[in-house]
């Protein structure tokens, strides 16, 4: 987007809003050239005012998106490369505390370029007030959706951007943490772009300016919906009579014919959203999905193995799913389906036990109902951290095992030819897992 006209505030609360109605703002007593006394600076904020017809870098109010009513908050980059200080601060504060009020969700439009160097320190420590309301917002349980504009770099992106639940990029914006005057010479500005985020994890979607009110609608409505009812078990889309023999359930399990996680999530849901990425640089879009969707009328968060064997990163996505839903109010379904956790050194050197361990604290801890369905391999610990205690089912081509039947008969020192008794013997056919108490079978 470089040297193309950036939208205004206005304009952008245009784009994405049906109607808008700005809040009120705390008075203020301004020291001559700000509270440093930094010389010219009362002339740059006037210069700015008339350009832009703001009085600060911020314009905040309640919005209609697509029928959800938000506070909207949204960065005028004209005033003062939409810098944040201690003024910017007063009207955030004020802005978070009216949605914490009123039950309302926030939107932050954001483009900025940081903190205002004629305010010094005090302008930085704006920064933590920000957290300080995101927080706040965040301990309510009302969801904070990012759309982050170009550019968005220094603090703005790593409070109000970053630290959003969901967070939606326009094409080709600037995003990071250290702006285009301030990065080392030789960085690759690559790096430092909306895709990129989202290909590192700390995005979750680049959306084009004509999908964004549509999309920040889904959002919103998709987010504010909380229930206390568990989310139905989805009905079996594949095989519907029991395994004859353990190796039986194997080979159902494994068959590609088999339906897998798209297909039952696009059998459960009229519409749906996903997330992407573990916020600590990694994703895990061929091991696992991620999102909220509407199912019978009401939201139901998901995180769906896809057969591959999931990734650290794919394990702390689900981790982040699951604690949003829970802080939301949403149930959860998961559907497990994995030969087990990614078993390679780059796993390793990602943390893959440590991310396994937190999903099994989300599950276990989750106030939110937690429903599960295996529909394939259920594979160790790798499988059993996504699946929810007493709320399991498994569909007739699956299995679950305490380790696939082959790793088994190593393990055992049994030769290969042991392998298919070695599958009976574990008991992993769903009727046995069944008579073993592990899954349920009503509903």
């Amino acid at each position: 987007m470089t040297g193309a006209r950036r939208p205004g505030a206005r304009e952008v609360l245009a784009l994405v809003s049906d109607t808008f109605a700005e809040l009120p703002y705390p008075e203020w007593e301004p020291a001559p050239d700000g509270p440093l006394g930094w010389p010219g600076y009362d002339a740059s904020r006037a210069r700015a005012a008339e350009r832009t017809g703001e009085t600060e870098s911020v314009v905040c109010g309640t919005g209609s998106v697509e029928g959800t009513r938000a506070v909207l908050i949204a960065f005028e980059f004209g005033f003062l490369g939409g810098s944040l200080g201690e003024r910017t601060g007063d009207r955030l504060e004020a802005a978070y505390a009216y949605a914490r009020e009123h039950r309302l969700p926030v939107v932050p439009l954001i483009a900025t370029g940081g903190s205002r160097m004629q305010e010094g320190m005090l302008a930085l420590t704006q920064l933590q007030r920000v957290a300080r309301q995101s927080a706040l917002t965040r301990e309510a349980g009302l969801p904070q959706i990012a759309v982050v504009r170009d550019p968005t770099t220094g603090g703005g992106w790593a409070t109000l951007g970053a630290g959003a639940d969901v967070v939606l990029a326009l094409p080709d914006a600037q995003v990071g943490f250290a702006g285009s005057r301030v990065r080392p010479a030789d960085a690759d500005p690559a790096a430092y772009t909306a895709q990129a985020q989202v290909a590192a994890g700390s995005a979750d979607a680049v959306v084009a300016p004509e999908r964004l009110r549509r999309t920040l609608g889904r959002w919103l409505r998709l987010l504010t919906a909380p229930s206390d009812e568990p989310a139905p078990v989805p009905r079996p889309l594949g095989a519907t009579d029991p395994p004859a023999s353990g190796w039986d359930a194997v080979r159902r399990a494994r068959s590609p014919r088999r339906p897998r996680a798209a297909r039952y999530l696009d059998a459960y849901f009229g519409d749906r959203a996903g997330i992407s990425g573990d916020r600590c640089g990694g994703t895990d879009p061929d091991g696992i999905l991620c999102g909220f969707g509407e199912h019978g009328g009401r939201t139901v968060a998901y995180a769906a193995q896809t057969g591959a064997a999931t990734r650290p990163a794919g394990y702390r996505t689900a981790t982040r799913l699951i604690r949003l839903a829970d802080r939301l109010g949403i149930p959860v379904l998961t559907l497990v389906d994995t030969p087990g956790a990614a078993n390679d050194a780059e796993a390793e050197r990602q943390g893959v036990g440590a991310a396994i361990a937190e999903l099994f604290g989300a599950v276990a801890g989750a106030r939110t109902p937690v429903t599960t369905l295996v529909i394939g391999e259920g594979g160790s610990g790798g499988a059993l951290a996504l699946a929810a205690p007493g709320r399991t089912w498994a569909t007739p081509d699956s299995y679950f095992a305490v380790i696939a039947p082959e790793q088994a008969a190593a393990i055992l020192k049994r030769p290969p030819g042991e392998v298919e008794r070695t599958a009976g013997q574990l008991r992993l056919r769903p009727q046995d897992l069944a008579d073993l108490g592990v899954i349920r079978t009503d509903g």
